[in-house]
């Protein structure tokens, strides 16, 4: 059973810095797994950030996070902590973040209906 948890949420000021952990459970077994951090915003859709496949650690981002959003994953004993370290913040980056996970490819066009698991989310809001 897969399971995800998301920390690292809060409020920064635009151009500052904040860090997302997802701790997931029921992955380590296998790296045969995508992981994605999706995002959204009060009214609008999900959105996918950034993804990492645990099988060869090979990123991908949105163009609208490149070169500021960087996402990273390192294996804890039986869990996966997959990070997001969010650099130059800007308004448009306030969103509640998703964590969440598919088993096979992780291309950008899979979707966020695409990914069978996720988390509760965290908040990250930006002032400017």
């Amino acid at each position: 059973q897969v399971q995800l948890v998301e920390s690292g949420g809060g409020s920064v000021q635009a151009g500052g810095s904040l860090r997302l952990s997802c701790a997931a459970s029921g992955v380590a077994g296998s790296r045969n797994y995508c992981m994605a951090w999706f995002r959204q915003a009060p009214g609008k859709e999900r959105e996918a950030v950034a993804r990492i496949f645990l099988g060869n650690d090979f990123p991908s981002y949105a163009d609208s996070v490149k070169g500021r959003f960087t996402i990273s994953q390192e294996k804890r004993e039986n869990t996966n902590i997959v990070g997001l370290q969010m650099n130059s913040l800007k308004a448009e980056d306030a969103a509640m973040y998703y964590c969440e996970a598919m088993r096979g490819g992780c291309l950008m066009r899979f979707a966020d209906t695409d990914f069978p698991y996720w988390g509760q989310g965290t908040q990250v809001t930006v002032s400017s």
